[in-house]
């Protein structure tokens, strides 16, 4: 199969641009479903006489599923056919919205929503890559990556308000419900529309590799998600953390970490290219995306917390009073991609620092009795500074990459982005069940403030030289994705 770009087959722009939506709708419908979940936890706990560390995995079995499948959904598409596996993803995704929305009980839910995750884990990150390779151009791809990340903007917006809709007019089903028409759509047109790609060289299997990425990413997923559900609940505290399962989970990943690096050094064609992580504006991309969005984690945490429980809001109240804080996101994100694609990821990195870590020092003061007015401020700042993320986390993770490896290098940043979620709000769950809110603020503004100082250094000429020397080392065959930050 050709893996020639959109522009060298004669595609017109306007076929470009539908491809764009096409991916984008993935992006919607597993960003809503998440969203709007979070405000139907207490009638899905009152319908389904559920506990709370059972809504907690009606949450985190997403997580950890999406977490432990990315890479071999990016490799796979890269190996097999992008739009093969994008197909795919829809199917079970689809479909494993049907069965939840069908669940009769919560451990039939928490399953299916693990379906739900395989089939995510195959949208995102192939999604990416197909947009990588249908917009060639530095500038073009980046705007394109400034609207996919508008989206996310859209889906926070929306998510809260519509499921709080949903819940309040026909209950917490219809959330999944919504999902089936949107996902056959999304189906249908992808086969009319969508070119298929793949590396113009299949690498072979490394079931041995692929094995290790997932022992690693659950065994670290599941001992922040129990370490930090037990650390909130009050069942332990710290000593949740020292306790023989968390302690097997850590120990469990850092031997699977080893045993990963020193498995695929040795292989000719792994699964994961080590020497990706050669590349600073790469590193950089996969740490501010952990970070980044271990902030947003704690954001939505704590405000949800405060919002409902100190000021005694509803979800759909609640909601509504994070839409500023989404409005922008969804403004800046398209604005991010015009950035990158002009002035190149050092500007919206550094603003994205500065407005995020701006909102959680307002945040770190905050009491309940403040005026509501500097809680807006400080709303709209936060989203300023992760509409501004995204675009660049995104360029730097596949700019200088060959496009045969495009979606593996996605995969990994959006796998960053999972475990940063899961760490956020492990951690500042924590402190929030000690009852240390403003700690929770403060590592929200480190997370703020490390974004500043990775863009100042992971974009510089140094940086850029690792990057096209990565590029001329990798053994692919075929041109590699050109950086918009010049």
């Amino acid at each position: 199969m050709s893996t020639a770009s959109p522009d060298e087959k004669g595609e017109a722009r306007p076929r470009r641009l539908l491809v764009l939506a096409i991916c984008c709708m993935s992006l919607l419908i597993v960003s809503l479903d998440n969203t709007a979940l979070n405000v139907a936890l207490p009638s899905l706990q009152r319908d389904l006489n559920a506990s709370v560390s059972g809504l907690q995995w009606t949450l985190d079995a997403y997580t950890l599923v999406l977490a432990s499948f990315l890479m071999l959904s990016g490799s796979t598409a890269d190996r097999v056919g992008r739009r093969r596996v994008f197909q795919t993803g829809l199917v079970l995704f689809t479909a494993g919205s049907l069965l939840c929305a069908l669940a009769p009980g919560l451990g039939w839910l928490i399953a299916f929503r693990a379906l739900q995750a395989i089939g995510g884990s195959m949208l995102n990150p192939v999604a990416m890559s197909i947009i990588t390779n249908t917009f060639p151009e530095p500038r073009e791809r980046a705007r394109a990556i400034g609207v996919w990340g508008g989206v996310v903007g859209i889906s926070m917006a929306a998510g809260p308000l519509l499921g709080g809709a949903l819940v309040t007019w026909a209950g917490w089903r219809w959330i999944f419900w919504l999902n089936i028409p949107i996902g056959l759509a999304a189906l249908l047109l992808t086969a009319l529309f969508v070119p298929e790609s793949r590396a113009p060289r299949p690498r072979r299997l490394d079931p041995v590799g692929q094995l290790l990425v997932m022992a690693t990413l659950g065994s670290l997923t599941f001992g922040i998600i129990e370490g930090g559900a037990s650390g909130a609940s009050g069942t332990g505290g710290g000593a949740a953390w020292t306790s023989p399962l968390i302690l097997a989970c850590f120990g469990a990943c850092a031997c699977s970490l080893a045993a990963l690096v020193l498995w695929e050094r040795r292989r000719a064609e792994p699964l994961l290219e080590l020497r990706f992580f050669r590349s600073v504006p790469f590193s950089g991309a996969t740490v501010t995306a952990v970070t980044s969005f271990g902030a947003l984690a704690g954001f939505l945490f704590l405000s949800t917390l405060h919002l409902q429980n100190d000021r005694g809001l509803s979800a759909f109240e609640a909601g509504l009073h994070l839409l500023p804080m989404a409005a922008m996101t969804a403004v800046f994100a398209p604005l991010s991609g015009h950035l990158v694609a002009v002035r190149g990821a050092r500007v919206p990195l550094l603003l994205a620092g500065v407005f995020m870590t701006a909102s959680g020092v307002l945040l770190a003061g905050f009491r309940a009795e403040d005026s509501g007015t500097l809680l807006l401020v400080s709303y709209v700042l936060f989203g300023i500074g992760f509409g501004l993320v995204n675009a660049p986390i995104t360029n730097a993770a596949v700019s200088g990459m060959p496009r045969s490896r495009a979606g593996l290098a996605a995969s990994i940043a959006s796998t960053s982005r999972q475990v940063g979620s899961a760490l956020g709000v492990a951690v500042i769950g924590v402190a929030a069940a000690a009852g240390a809110d403003a700690a929770g603020w403060w590592i929200i503004t480190g997370c703020g403030a490390a974004v500043g100082v990775l863009g100042w250094v992971t974009t510089g000429s140094w940086a850029r030289a690792t990057a096209e020397h990565v590029s001329s080392c990798l053994p692919d065959r075929g041109p590699p994705v050109t950086p918009a930050d010049k």
